[in-house]
């Protein structure tokens, strides 16, 4: 009985001085920010890799030319990223997920985001990675 009256004490000490931990700062004050252009007639990205960090707050331009309708995916960077927003001809949407974008036509979209977990994530068109529209994030 005194071993469990010690040990739950101990317990009851280590709780009380651990402290909670807090991101300091507004992240999306200090934003990175990236762009990638999509030439689809020359079937190819402006950048073809970047190197990122955890915990930093990005903002990535993607333009498309518009002479083709294409999808941009990039499934595993955004299933490992909080995304903040998703920016449209200066209209805001605040996402819970995001799997790609999709230009009917020329423009540009801007995704604000902080990746959360290391590795290599692919972005790319579907159907045209093999002849050039395919891109790697590496997060560190």
């Amino acid at each position: 009985m005194q071993k469990v009256m010690m040990a739950a004490g101990a317990l009851a000490l280590a709780a009380g001085l651990a402290a909670p931990v807090q991101a300091e700062g507004n992240l999306a004050a200090k934003a990175t920010e990236l762009e990638l252009n999509i030439n689809t007639v020359d079937l190819n990205f402006s950048q073809p890799s970047f190197e990122i960090e955890t915990g930093k707050y990005y903002i990535i331009h993607i333009s498309s030319d518009g002479e083709e309708e294409i999808q941009v995916v990039a499934p595993e960077l955004w299933r490992n990223s909080w995304i903040n927003q998703v920016v449209v001809n200066d209209l805001e949407i605040a996402p819970y997920g995001l799997y790609g974008i999709e230009f009917d036509d020329e423009g540009t979209f801007s995704i604000g985001f902080v990746p959360i977990r290391p590795g290599e994530y692919d972005i790319y068109v579907p159907g045209y990675e093999e002849r050039g529209l395919k891109g790697k994030f590496v997060v560190k």
